[in-house]
């Protein structure tokens, strides 16, 4: 017989001691609670039911002394089944454990996955009572030992990043120096040849899309595909199995951690990109997994005054409820788990505006961000919003609060439009160049609240964007009606590959004309994972679930791909040797410390300066932006005067050459070119200051200037 004993109601979850492990439940409404023990992963049946004899304010606890990690285990709850009222326990399902710091096993979807009866005619309000065990995955009980030696974060300055979106397995997926086992896994995006690609590239941080234990969506299991992004979160605890090389009964864990250890000795940072604002169950029809199970009435936000129907602010079923403090804490809790047990250096929050949802004007609607803005730990880290979701008023770029950064959804689409030659504003494309003051100044915030991206994994990548009109989205076995509509008008007599070099050039002008935007923009810049290579999907704009070549990158590099990477390493080692290119502060515009120059200067193509009516009823086609870098009115983090060179950026959106006679006069030396998208591979000149520099059609020129 299993010697029983009590236990503690904190911490949630399954803690081993080293003498024995304390499991720990919330569930506010259930009636009991039962501890499932497995004999192994694939166990179709428990070995023993356990009744949690302990509850303390809502937690069901019990300790079992003598268990050992890799133990397997579930839950089975109970109380009433009632959707009406916002009830679905079926003790029948076994549970996963939101705290599970490692979960085995995959969903394998069976109508016993489904807390109702699957096609009975009253559709949800009848329960179903078959056993679910054989079909869902187990939580598993691990050791947290590990050596992290001198590990310590590289703790980059937000405004001297380099982002660098990837996915896990993608990235290494096809890699010829790895060992085949370590492809696609966290062990193989720790070995020496990835990390050393990285550090050549430049980026000072990777974004991983979600690592969270995940399940795929039905729809996806019955067509044979998989949810290859991600974004359908089971467990916020555990690394997901799927890219471990070392199992899942708790080796996922290390091999993290050791991911983690190796990508901080490198100096390179760790942001995760995670989903709280929804979980893998679905809507109300949806499989019950965990959540659904525990407490549904705590979890999920319900239809005001219809508790059977969930509000749903993702598209994905269900929205997570910011309004019940458990649910925060859970979210609290993971966040914490990853900094501190896992090293982690930043978040990416998927669809965050839903973590702002309360009531619509709730004095609880910021209780997420208070929260994290109050934790010693959490308020430290890289917090980055996705600052959109699908319900009303979902838009909020611009408004999240000090401490958090932005995916700038405006600076992409106004960057891509400038160089498709479409009419922007000259003042539009100068609050987009120098940080977007006008979204992130209002409440103390600074350029570095700007994630600059013009690419992510949710849409073409930059080869694609300038080459298709359309999306071809086939493969994902959809009829093409999924993804977002595009009309790009890019391809400028073509739609996809051709042989025509005129073409070819002109596109891969465009996109080196947006990667030097972006990397010569104040603010962060995003990278896309393979955009640097000139990496293709073939149009396919989203390839959530392609778990193929269509996805992983092609480490094989033909001409164009290497010309680009080369390009993509000028211009990240650029942006790191000039400070004045990521500014910790707003252009003040004017002249400042009593000096007779200003820290930004905006010309016209014959040289002259802007003036004002020029900057607010002006198309922007052609300027010329002056960065004075001796103003740059600030200091480094160990106090001293920051100062760079003069540095002026060219942009021509036209398609014919323009004439553009460069600022100064004849004392002030020379303007040295440092880039040309026009002639990446020749040698670049200098040019006398007040004398015209021929800036190709549709070119980005970088110059600076050097004393007589």
């Amino acid at each position: 017989m299993t010697l029983i004993w009590p236990g503690k109601p904190y911490p949630l979850g399954a803690t081993w001691d080293g003498q024995g492990v304390n499991f720990a439940l919330f569930s506010q409404h259930a009636t009991g609670v039962e501890l499932c023990l497995f004999d192994t992963p694939g166990a179709p049946h428990e070995r023993q039911r356990i009744a949690m004899p302990e509850q303390t304010d809502n937690v069901w606890h019990v300790y079992l002394p003598g268990l050992q990690p890799g133990q397997v285990y579930g839950y089975r709850v109970y109380g009433p089944y009632d959707p009406e009222a916002g009830h679905r326990f079926t003790p029948a399902k076994l549970l996963v454990d939101p705290y599970a710091k490692a979960i085995a096993g995959e969903l394998t979807y069976h109508d016993a996955v489904y807390g109702f009866t699957v096609g009975n005619p009253y559709e949800d309000l009848a329960p179903d009572t078959r056993n679910s065990a054989p079909y869902v995955p187990r939580s598993v009980v691990i050791d947290p030992a590990f050596d992290w030696g001198d590990d310590r974060p590289p703790a980059t300055p937000l405004y001297k990043s380099v982002i660098y979106e990837m996915h896990v397995k993608g990235f290494t997926k096809l890699h010829p120096e790895l060992p085949e086992a370590l492809r696609g896994t966290y062990a193989g995006l720790a070995m020496p040849p990835v990390i050393e690609y990285l550090k050549s590239l430049g980026v000072t941080a990777v974004e991983l899309l979600p690592i969270h234990h995940h399940v795929d969506e039905r729809f996806l299991f019955d067509k044979g595909k998989t949810n290859y992004w991600g974004y359908n979160t089971l467990g916020y605890f555990a690394p997901d199995s799927r890219f471990s090389s070392a199992g899942d009964d708790g080796g996922q864990v290390r091999e993290f951690k050791s991911m983690v250890k190796a990508l901080h000795a490198a100096g390179i940072e760790v942001i995760l990109d995670v989903v709280y604002n929804h979980t893998c169950e679905a809507d109300r029809l949806g499989p019950t997994l965990a959540f659904r199970g525990i407490d549904n009435l705590v979890y999920y936000r319900q239809m005001p005054g219809y508790p059977r129907e969930y509000i749903d602010y993702t598209g994905c079923g269900n929205s997570l409820s910011m309004l019940h403090p458990r649910t925060l804490q859970l979210i609290m809790d993971s966040l914490r788990y990853w900094v501190t047990e896992m090293h982690v250096d930043g978040f990416r929050f998927d669809l965050a505006a839903t973590l702002a949802r309360g009531l619509h004007a709730d004095a609880r609607l910021t209780t997420f961000f208070d929260m994290i803005h109050q934790d010693p730990i959490l308020s430290q880290t890289k917090l980055i919003a996705e600052p959109w979701d699908i319900g009303p008023g979902g838009y909020q770029v611009g408004n999240f609060p000090v401490l958090w950064a932005e995916w700038n959804g405006k600076y992409r689409d106004v960057i891509r439009r400038y160089w498709k030659g479409d009419a922007i504003g000259t003042a539009e494309l100068a609050y987009r160049l120098t940080g977007s003051s006008d979204l992130y100044e209002h409440n103390g915030r600074k350029p570095y609240a700007s994630i600059n991206f013009i690419t992510a994994h949710d849409g073409f990548t930059l080869r694609d964007l300038v080459s298709y009109n359309h999306k071809h989205n086939e493969a994902n076995g959809e009829d093409n009606r999924d993804g977002e509509n595009h009309n790009n008008s890019w391809n400028h007599g073509a739609e996809g590959p051709t042989a025509d070099p005129q073409i070819n050039e002109l596109r891969a002008r465009q996109q080196r004309n947006m990667l030097a935007t972006m990397l010569l923009s104040q603010g962060v810049p995003m990278l896309l994972a393979g955009d640097e290579r000139n990496r293709t999907q073939h149009g396919n704009n989203n390839t959530y679930c392609q778990d193929n070549e269509l996805n992983w990158i092609d480490w094989k590099l033909d001409d164009a791909g290497s010309a680009l990477l080369e390009f993509t390493r000028t211009l990240i080692r650029i942006r790191n040797e000039h400070p004045a290119l990521h500014r910790r502060k707003f252009f003040q515009g004017r002249s400042i410390q009593g000096a007779n120059v200003q820290d930004i200067e905006w010309f016209r193509p014959d040289g002259h300066e802007m003036g004002n009516h020029e900057w607010s009823e002006t198309i922007a086609g052609c300027l010329g932006m002056q960065l004075n870098g001796r103003m740059i009115n600030e200091w480094d983090e160990r106090g001293n005067v920051i100062q760079d060179d003069v540095l002026l950026l060219l942009l021509n959106a036209y398609a014919d050459d323009v004439a553009f006679k460069l600022p100064g006069g004849a004392r002030d030396g020379e303007w040295e070119v440092l880039v040309d998208t026009a002639t990446p591979e020749a040698p670049l000149p200098t040019v006398r200051t007040g004398k015209p520099y021929t800036l190709h059609g549709r070119s980005l020129a970088l110059l600076r200037r050097t004393s007589r």
